[in-house]
């Protein structure tokens, strides 16, 4: 769960420019798993608590999949976390009987992943991979979802959609939460500044973070509208059944990166997407 959007300045580090521009899948995928990679031990040591060693959490807003049911009963299921982190959903999945597996492109996440599996007795089989090239055979789960991982890093998403709609069986749900996609039109503050709209909703170019000193590429998120979504699910044969857009809760005062209770009352700040392939 880490997005940046974009940024007001002061919250960028000094040595770090915005760019808006186009990005191909490879740019993307070589900035953002070097950048989970560094910042994984600060991501677990700041929100592991939050998230919960075997927790299912939705989004910065604290819900939980016991409370949203958005997957259903996974008991006896194959399941499948793309952009799983260190496991912590998977492993909630597994305390209920599913057979959750991971799949994340950063090998520290992974590392992370393996160590609660040995401080909770609850082991999530990972892989290192990518979402466009699940490395997996056709009609393997019941399951995929992704909590706040991967979809918003990937440039080729219709091959991460399609890669979704081959490894699922007939009638196998698709859940995913991603920022909202009307955040895009906000600066990432949680404070007063993130309540005014500064771009456009239909602006879909990249957010790009560069490196002045040496030029490189440090993050990559990619934007979509809903209607860009919905039209992604209906193109690879899924059928939308659900779209969840949590309310902030009452007694949360948690600030997560631009999420706040001054923005969480007014704006939602998360989209969840439930979808099933069509059976033939």
């Amino acid at each position: 769960m880490r997005t940046r959007l974009p940024l007001v300045d002061d919250h960028l580090p000094q040595s770090v420019r915005v760019e808006r521009r186009a990005v191909s899948e490879e740019e993307s995928r070589r900035a953002n798993g070097p950048d989970w990679d560094r910042y994984a031990d600060e991501y677990q040591a700041t929100h592991g608590t939050f998230l919960g060693d075997a927790g299912f959490v939705w989004g910065p807003e604290g819900h939980t999949e016991e409370e949203l049911h958005v997957l259903g009963d996974v008991a006896g299921l194959d399941v499948l976390e793309v952009g799983s982190g260190a496991g912590q959903c998977s492993r909630w999945v597994r305390t209920r009987g599913g057979r959750g597996f991971g799949l994340d492109l950063s090998h520290r996440q992974l590392q992370h992943s393996q160590r609660l599996d040995e401080e909770t007795g609850v082991a999530v089989p990972s892989v290192r991979g990518t979402a466009t090239h699940l490395p997996f055979a056709p009609a393997t789960f019941d399951v995929v979802f992704c909590s706040f991982g991967a979809l918003q890093f990937v440039s080729d998403i219709e091959d991460a959609v399609g890669e979704v709609a081959r490894v699922l069986r007939p009638g196998g749900r698709f859940a995913f939460s991603v920022t909202h996609p009307t955040r895009w039109m906000f600066p990432d503050d949680p404070g007063e500044a993130g309540l005014t709209a500064t771009q456009s909703y239909w602006d879909r170019t990249p957010y790009v973070e560069v490196d002045d000193a040496t030029g490189v590429v440090s993050y990559v998120e990619h934007h979509r509208t809903l209607g860009d979504w919905v039209r992604l699910l209906a193109g690879h044969g899924f059928v939308l059944s659900d779209l969840v857009e949590p309310e902030w809760p009452a007694d949360h005062d948690r600030v997560w990166g631009g999420w706040s209770r001054a923005r969480g009352v007014l704006t939602p700040g998360t989209a969840i997407f439930v979808a099933h392939v069509a059976v033939q």
